[in-house]
């Protein structure tokens, strides 16, 4: 799947040098008006395009969405580090989810709709950088239309969520963007920029524990172990189980000899991790890469067992029980997958259920 650095969970493994960077201007934050603002070509185009000829609602979101993606229009492409503001996509006609979000809304909102901000918190995406490791949730559009719930994404197809979408506030919409930022900064090792960003989160909604424990860790970066620790006991504060805070907090601990309280946050973190499919579905590829092929079918099972319904996880336990040799179970998960999948997977499914039937006849 394709992830998206939304809001990440920073964990840092170990207290690094940051890396050098380039002497470059200080990055000044933009505004949340600047973020959101449409340039006037853009407008423009978008005018001339979408909104010369009258439509009804429901068309003028179905020619918005053709306008985005079209290539004689704006062609808009996904790029995972594409972290921009609306007039940075439309320059670079790159997006990921949130910036694919704030340009959506912008245009729907030009266009007369009535358009949000929706968040899915529990979703699988992750990647890892330089001693960083970042979980992501994930953003779409919202568009309500005579009491229709409407939703435009530009990676509906390839995100694995256990939840639907909630609507979010544009605040917290506009803090994801300077949470991404601040990421990207930490990143490029401009950690004094980085922290300018994330003051403006922590400013525009101090209740949300993602950004203290994000900030904790750009200042453990800076070498200032005293103001993260802080920062990570004020997430926990506003969110007891915030897993990022967590385990931050229990790796500080760790690093400066206080066991006790790292074992307490580590026996906490295991806890809100064994109800996380997707913890254990993340368990169930690390084993299976390793060749602990049974443990690999129990983590594979207890992620099942939380969210029976993700086609994914069947097609992990069915790869594992065909390594081990084990066809007829290995064609039972497989059927189940293609059950539930639909499109390219369904195909993808069925092809190899057939292939595993006739290397069982």
């Amino acid at each position: 799947m394709i992830a998206t650095l939304l809001a990440a969970t920073l964990a840092v493994a170990g207290l690094v040098p940051a890396p050098v960077a380039p002497s470059v201007p200080a990055a000044q934050p933009p505004t949340p008006a600047e973020i959101m603002a449409l340039p006037d070509p853009l407008r423009q185009q978008f005018h001339a395009r979408v909104l010369s000829t009258p439509r009804g609602s429901e068309q003028r979101l179905r020619r918005m969405v053709e306008f985005l993606f079209s290539p004689d229009d704006l062609g808009m492409s996904y790029d995972i580090d594409a972290n921009h503001t609306v007039a940075e996509a439309y320059a670079t006609r790159k997006a990921n989810c949130l910036s694919f979000t704030l340009l959506a809304i912008a245009l729907a909102r030009e266009a007369g709709l009535q358009a949000y901000g929706q968040q899915i918190d529990e979703t699988l995406a992750w990647r890892q950088e330089q001693d960083t490791l970042y979980r992501t949730h994930h953003v779409n559009a919202g568009v309500l239309i005579q009491h229709r719930q409407l939703t435009v994404d530009v990676a509906w197809d390839q995100v694995i969520a256990r939840k639907p979408p909630r609507r979010i506030s544009d605040t917290r919409l506009l803090v994801h963007y300077y949470n991404n930022r601040a990421a990207d900064l930490l990143e490029a090792g401009r950690l004094d920029d980085a922290l300018r960003y994330a003051s403006v989160a922590k400013t525009l909604d101090p209740a949300y524990a993602v950004t203290w424990s994000n900030t904790g860790v750009l200042h453990l970066r800076h070498g200032d172990p005293v103001q993260a620790e802080q920062h990570y006991l004020h997430a926990l504060q506003l969110n007891p189980q915030d897993p990022g805070a967590l385990s931050n907090l229990a790796a500080h601990y760790q690093r400066t000899g206080n066991t006790p309280a790292a074992a307490r946050l580590q026996a906490r973190l295991q806890r809100v991790q064994a109800m996380d499919p997707f913890h254990h579905f993340l368990l169930g590829v690390r084993h299976e890469r390793e060749g602990d092929f049974e443990q690999a079918v129990r983590d594979y099972r207890q992620a099942i067992k939380l969210f029976p319904d993700e086609h994914r996880f069947h097609f992990g336990l069915a790869r594992v029980y065909f390594q081990m040799g084990d066809n007829r179970r290995a064609g039972k998960a497989l059927a189940r997958a293609e059950h539930l999948s639909e499109g390219d997977h369904r195909q993808l499914y069925h092809a190899k259920l057939d292939a595993l039937r006739r290397l069982r006849h």
